[in-house]
């Protein structure tokens, strides 16, 4: 049981096309301070939150309008003991039609219970899959982390991690 990866769905009240293309755009759902491109194979994007998150993240696999595959090629956390948890991760993106609608299946392969920051990443990850990525795909805009906090501000403020 320890060594189960985090999984979250949604099902949105759009095409899967719709719902693909707007997965890939990371900026709009995820956190406007992300550089390099999200959607092209094989480029890697940089992540970060101030110096809470910093990710390099590259996209290794594409089926247009089904899955997205991202592995995480480098990570670094400043409130876990280890900072590196994420590296070698990899983040799942899988559509299905269902009755006009898209179910969309996100798996963080890798995040597992016994990591330290699992609670933290389930909590955000919760929110951005349900919450930010579904707004975009249904009404147009998500909510991704700001310049200045946005989502990922509320989720340190309620862990208590140190916010620089």
């Amino acid at each position: 049981m320890a060594n189960t990866n985090f999984t979250t769905s949604i099902i949105v009240e759009k095409d899967m096309h719709t719902s693909f293309n707007a997965i890939k755009n990371f900026k709009a759902w995820w956190s406007e301070e992300i550089e390099g491109n999200t959607d092209i194979p094989g480029d890697i994007f940089f992540y970060h939150y101030k110096d809470v998150h910093l990710s390099k993240i590259k996209l290794i696999e594409m089926d247009t309008d089904k899955k997205l595959v991202y592995q995480v090629l480098d990570n670094e956390f400043n409130f876990t003991k280890d900072k590196t948890e994420w590296v070698g991760t990899k983040l799942i993106f899988e559509l299905e039609p269902d009755g006009g609608k898209t179910n969309i299946v996100f798996t963080h392969v890798g995040l597992i219970p016994d990591y330290e920051c699992y609670n933290v990443c389930r909590d955000a990850w919760t929110s951005y899959i349900q919450g930010s990525l579904k707004n975009l795909i249904e009404r147009g805009i998500g909510k991704p982390n700001g310049k200045e906090g946005g989502l990922n501000a509320e989720l340190v403020k309620k862990w208590g991690l140190p916010n620089k």
